[in-house]
């Protein structure tokens, strides 16, 4: 009855295997120094061991979920495990989701985008929405606040930065999912705390997750983590322009990922995920997801996820956090809700 934690020497592979004590969890991982675990260095060998040994249940935070998600996930489902993992991409998410018919006929569980990107507005939308008609729109802002650890940026984090800026923005228009200039719709935002953040529009899977969980026509999904100036978002679709190449794409990545950061504290107290929805007939309900620190709700998200998976509690199929486990599961992880 093991879970698997890929990555479990990085920052969020190391908080989920601490949550998950109580579990007989397995690290694995390029760089294990304790002769612990399992090394294995990429997709398909980590595929492979997994076929080999068939764990209950693997945790992905490697990263590049595009391309090792699909592997790991198929390779899962074949040795009857359950997957998870915290993409929060829009070339992932949808990946991830489209393996739904597959696991459905395994009877395995796939869940993508257990962190605070995807739950923690995803959450929002299906309280607000809970036994209420369809709604007309739908504004989501995923408001992290993150502690830097001192250390490399990662290859997992380096992808992610670089997806979302090749990808451009998104926004549903019509009930389809359209493109829209990145960093377009700033705002500043007065949270409930009395802090303040701007925040843009990006390629998020916050979208698809608040699509799915309302059925809304028109959804506007914006992230605190772009950048705030006029000047850097003005340099976006530039930036855009330039990573486009596949080979551009990889070296940037590769050099992200070197990067060494230093430690430094949340820039804000809470972390906050916020809905406002709107239905036809103008009714209009706002809610809040209050959190700790972003990527410390993360570990906690993707633990609490393994664990009800380790205990029988998933049901068939691929799903973002919230549509597999319900808006609870951001208040098992730690969340509160703030609900008008």
């Amino acid at each position: 009855m093991s879970i698997w934690v890929l990555g479990a020497t990085g920052r969020v592979g190391r908080a989920v295997t601490a949550r998950l004590r109580e579990h007989e969890t397995v690290p694995v991982g390029r760089n294990l120094r304790d002769g612990t675990g399992i090394v294995a260095d990429g997709a398909d060998r980590i595929a492979a061991a997994i076929k080999a040994q068939r764990p209950k249940v693997v945790v992905n935070t490697i990263g590049d979920y595009a391309e090792t998600a699909p592997v790991i996930a198929r390779a899962c489902l074949e040795a009857g495990a359950h997957y998870v993992d915290q993409a929060n991409d829009l070339a992932s998410v949808p990946r991830l989701l489209g393996l739904h018919d597959e696991a459905v006929a395994a009877g395995g569980t796939l869940v993508t985008g257990a962190g605070f990107g995807v739950l923690a507005t995803e959450a929002v939308v299906a309280k607000l929405c809970e036994g209420r008609p369809t709604p007309a729109r739908i504004r989501v802002d995923a408001l992290a606040s993150v502690a830097v650890e001192e250390g490399l940026l990662g290859t997992a984090l380096a992808a992610s930065l670089v997806e979302g800026l090749t990808t451009g923005g998104r926004r549903y228009r019509n009930g389809k999912l359209t493109k829209s200039r990145i960093g377009a719709g700033a705002t500043t935002i007065v949270l409930p705390d009395g802090d303040r953040v701007t925040a843009a529009e990006g390629p998020s899977a916050e979208l698809l997750a608040a699509h799915n969980a309302s059925g809304a026509p028109e959804i506007v999904a914006t992230n605190a983590m772009l950048p705030a100036s006029p000047a850097a978002r003005a340099a976006l679709p530039v930036v855009k322009l330039l990573l486009s190449p596949q080979p551009v794409r990889r070296f940037a990545i590769k050099n992200m990922a070197a990067i060494k950061g230093k430690d430094a504290p949340r820039p804000r107290r809470h972390s906050w995920g916020h809905a406002i929805v709107t239905w036809p007939d103008g009714t209009t309900h706002e809610g809040w997801l209050k959190a700790g620190d972003g990527m410390d709700f993360t570990a906690a998200v993707s633990a609490e996820v393994a664990a009800r998976l380790v205990r029988g509690e998933g049901k068939p199929g691929a799903y973002t956090p919230a549509a597999a486990f319900g808006p609870g599961l951001a208040l098992a992880a730690g969340g509160e809700f703030l609900l008008s």
